[in-house]
This record gives C-alpha cells, structure tokens and sequence, in this order.
C-alpha cells in the first residue's frame, strides 16, 4: 500500500483542521458538483472518478488484446501519442522495463527528425505493432507520425498487411476511429469522453500500452481500486485529500507554488506524468503550481522560500540526504512511498484527486486547459501556410552571433539589442529574476543524453546563481503539459526557447511539410504565444544542435560568472 508522508508541525496541523471542515466539499467533488470549483464544466470532465471499476469489468477483452499481441511475435510496441496520451505509458515502460517474454514498449511523443530516425532504427518493423492515441483524432503530432510510420510498414511490409501493425486508442466518433476502420486497423479501443487527457492513465490510454507489454492487469488496477476506496473518505485518513490539501495551502498561504519533484531511479519517470497533471490542471487565471521535475536536489542555500519539495521512491531505498536537510531549514517536504511498481496504480488515482483538491483551493478549473489550445491553433496556422506556400512567414532576428539566430519580441528586443556578445544578451535576459521567479529552459530539438546533460548544466548553474526555480522541457512534448502553465499561469518565469536545424528534415508522406519543419514551426508557435502573454521570452535557432548548445552553455556560464 502507497504511503503518504504529510507535513509537519504547524503545517500538517493546518492541513489536518482544513480536512477536517472538508466534509461537504469532498462529498460535492464525489457527486460531480461542477460547484466545488468555478461551477463551468468541470461535472462533464469527472468520468476518471468512477474508470477503475469500469475498466476491471473489461478487463477480459484487454487480456484477449495482450493474448493476441503476444501470439502474433511481436517484439515491440511503440506508443504515439502526446501528452497525457503518452506519458503515462512512459511510466510503465520506464518503470517496470522490458518484460521476459512480451514487447518492448517505446512510447514517442516528438517530431524531432533525429529523434524519429534513431526510434526506426531500433525496431524491427516487421515485428512492431504502432499504437496510435488521440482523444479527438485531431492533434497534429500523432497524426503525422501515423503517417510516417504507416508509409514505412506499407513499404517494407506490403499495404495489403499494414493495418494488421496497427491499433488505434480515440474517443467514439473521431477522426482517428474513421481513419483505423479506413486502413483495416488491427485493434480500436475506445477512450471516456468524459476524461480529459491528463487523467486518463486508468483508462484505455494506459491499459493498453500496459496489456501489450505484458503487465498484470488485475494485479495493476485492484492497486488503484483500493486508493479509489482510500480515498472516498472524507477525513483525515483520505491521502488524496491530505495531498491535495497540502499543495494548494503551502501556494495560497506561504505562496510556496513551485512543486520540486524528486524521485529515486526506478521512478524516474514518474515525475514528467506528475508535470503534466500538475502543470495544465492548475497553471491558469494568472496562478497555479509550477512543476520543477529532474531538477538535482542541492543544499538548503540554493533555493529561495517558493519550494514545496514531492518525493517518490520505493520502500527501503536510501533517501537523498538533502531532503532532511531541507526540512530542518523549514523547507515543506512530502513523501510517497511504494512497495512496488505496481502500486504506481495507486499513486496514479491518489495524484488525480489531489489536484483536482488542490484546484479547488486555487478556485480554478482544474479539467481544462485553454494556452494549450492557443499553441497548438498557433502551431497548425504556421504548419497550413506550409503546406500552402512552401515555406513559414518570416521574422526577423534582432541579432545573429556564432552559428545563433536570436529573436524577441518587440519590448525584449529593444532591452536586449543594446548587448552585443551573447554572454551580455543571456545575463541581461536571465539577471531580470526576483524571487519568486523560474527560468525554463524549451529545448525543441532531440531529446538525446548528450541534450540533456548539457540543459541540466545549464539550469543547475541558474539555479545556485540566481536562486530560483528551473524546468528544462523538451518541445513539443511540453506544449501538451507544462506548457498550460508556463502561458497561463503567474507571469513569474524566463524562458529560453532553443531550436536547430535538423540533421535530416525527414519527410512526411502524404504532406509538402516534413518533420524538421514542423519542429521549427512549433517553436515558433509558442514562442508567438509566450509574448502574447506577455512571458519574458527569448529564442535561439543553432545552425548547428550540438556546436550551438555547447556555445550557448559556455556563454552562460560566463553570464553568470
């Protein structure tokens, strides 16, 4: 059974008293008392308070899915979809790895040439069944990777077999339901539309990618329906509420609204499904909780007083020494503990209800997530006068330095323009922080080891410089996650949106445009709506990904010398 470590002193017995005159309101948030929030459409967003009965009724047709998957020989399944479409089979594949037996599970959320390019050529497509999830049929990125690899099983495979390597996961009605019966799909499954994305991991979405790769479904899911019976109390022994109530006062009374994730290795993952279920549930209206995941922890003197510190790990394994030292300081820490991966079925229920407590208490919708919606309308203007035109509408640069196009908006610009060597525009850029700000760091390129390292270096720096918060995203995953929250929510970050010139721009069958072009079209895209919202923004395209990172790390290491 998951547990959870709650406050502490003062802070624990204030989140004690206020589940204790919660009563009324939890019992509105189990009734779907649209109420309980803003009273606007949060009662047609509930159906994930009710999945995990629903989906243990069903539970034979996925067995029969798993069945057929594995008497097929199939060697790996790969997951396309975006945000809460793929991240919560990420977990499970990262979580309990390659089962003896059953497929590998990959799960591809980008459309990095390079990054598509060095999936294909781990698989053997003749053995690969593609899973294709979209709620509305309609988001671009599975949509063009369903037709990338669909091109490529057709030529290696044959057309007459290639829906046979195919299964697809939609809402009833869809575009995408259309387009599997079209192509002969070998499996449809079909999603709640009363679930938004985020909060569909104990759907269909999750139990999917889960019977393919082998798991133990009952075994998975009875985990969750004892957190669904935990958390049906409405006292003090409710650990969604307990959570939920912890996070939403340490924002609203100590104006704690970073969320520093940390978990062990064998939970890795889990702190990028958090990110988005925290981040686009909450980060709206000018407020909400910023989530900082895969930052390294540090010392009580590297960060300001806006941390409230979530750690994950399983039983028996050796607690970071910095998250004591973080609570004699007077830092917030709360612990969830599993006694193994498959009470990731529990943590995945406990966390819904907590942020759907702690959007309450924020007095926001927590089920919708409208700056999304702005970047990906952004996104597919910029990507339709591609296809049109041949080419993305122009802007102009006010600077290129070193292999580096630099762009801002106008009132960053004219700030910016006086500096004449990037380490001047980066430390003019990045010393605007005060406390309580956040530097993000938006990195549309491949999400590569090499990538990661070099933005971890990078955020670590700004951090114990500066003393604030950092997110290091790679595009356009973020887009569908924490990107709600870096346009909707308070307007305390910095960001540092990086794009480059692919190495291959990788075509795309059936459309003019290619990947590398949507990439960049992407980048664009939001970058146009963070200086709609007003964010402090700048944009750098490398000539050259590798070259351009390591001249942009050099020069902020100096920056911040």
């Amino acid at each position: 059974m998951i547990e959870l470590g709650t406050l502490t002193g003062q802070r624990g017995a204030a989140v004690n008293t206020a589940a204790a005159a919660w009563s009324t309101s939890f019992a509105k948030l189990l009734a779907h008392d649209a109420s309980l929030w803003t009273g606007a459409d949060e009662a047609k967003w509930l159906g994930w308070l009710d999945i995990v009965a629903r989906e243990t009724r069903d539970l034979p047709s996925l067995q029969a899915f798993a069945d057929h998957v594995r008497a097929q020989g199939t060697r790996f399944v790969v997951l396309i979809g975006m945000g809460g479409s793929s991240l919560g089979a990420e977990v499970l594949a990262q979580s309990f790895g390659h089962q003896p037996g059953w497929p590998e599970l990959f799960a591809i959320d980008s459309t990095s040439p390079d990054q598509i390019a060095a999936l294909e050529a781990r698989l053997d497509l003749a053995h690969t069944l593609f899973i294709v999830a979209s709620k509305s049929g309609s988001t671009l990125e599975p949509n063009i990777l369903k037709d990338y690899f669909h091109a490529r099983i057709t030529a290696t495979q044959g057309a007459g077999t290639a829906g046979r390597h195919f299964a697809a996961i939609t809402d009833p009605g869809s575009s995408m339901e259309k387009e599997a019966k079209d192509k002969d799909f070998a499996f449809i499954f079909y999603g709640e539309p009363s679930i938004g994305g985020r909060y569909s991991v104990l759907s269909r979405f999750g139990l999917v990618p889960a019977a393919a790769m082998g798991l133990d479904l009952p075994r998975f899911l009875k985990h969750a329906a004892d957190m669904v019976a935990r958390c049906r109390q409405t006292t003090q022994q409710n650990p969604g509420l307990l959570l939920g109530l912890s996070l939403g006062l340490m924002t609203t009374e100590e104006k704690r609204d970073k969320i520093t994730i940390s978990a062990s290795l064998a939970l890795l993952s889990v702190g990028g499904w958090l990110e988005q279920l925290i981040a686009e549930s909450t980060g709206k209206n000018g407020k909400g909780l910023i989530p900082v995941d895969l930052e390294p922890l540090a010392a009580p003197s590297a960060y300001g007083n806006d941390r409230t510190f979530l750690h994950v790990a399983l039983a028996g394994e050796t607690e970071p020494p910095q998250l004591a030292a973080l609570e004699e300081a007077g830092h917030p820490v709360l612990r969830l503990t599993l006694s193994n991966a498959y009470e990731l079925g529990e943590l995945f229920y406990l966390s819904e209800i907590a942020v759907a407590v702690a959007g309450a208490v924020l007095n926001i919708n927590p089920f919708n997530q409208p700056d999304v919606e702005a970047s990906k309308i952004k996104s597919r203007e910029l990507t339709d006068a591609y296809e049109t035109t041949g080419q993305l509408p122009l802007r102009t640069p006010f600077r290129k330095l070193e292999g580096i196009t630099l762009y801002a908006d106008a009132n960053n610009e004219k700030r910016l323009s006086t500096s004449t060597t990037l380490t001047d525009i980066l430390s003019a850029h990045f010393h605007q922080a005060k406390p309580g700000d956040y530097a993000a760091l938006l990195a549309f390129i491949e999400q590569s080891p090499a990538h990661w390292d070099i933005l971890q270096n990078m955020r670590t720096r700004l951090r114990d410089q500066l003393h604030i918060a950092t997110c290091a995203e790679f595009g356009p995953r973020f887009l569908h996650s924490t990107g709600q929250a870096y346009k909707g929510g308070p307007n305390s970050g910095i960001f540092l949106t990086i794009s480059a010139e692919p190495k291959e721009p990788l075509a795309i069958p059936g459309h003019r445009i290619g990947f590398g072009v949507v990439q960049q079209a992407q980048a664009m895209g939001d970058f146009e709506v963070l200086n709609e919202r007003g964010r402090r923004a700048l944009w750098l395209h490398l000539d050259n990904a590798e070259q351009g990172l390591a001249t942009i790390a050099k020069a902020l290491q100096q920056a911040l010398a």
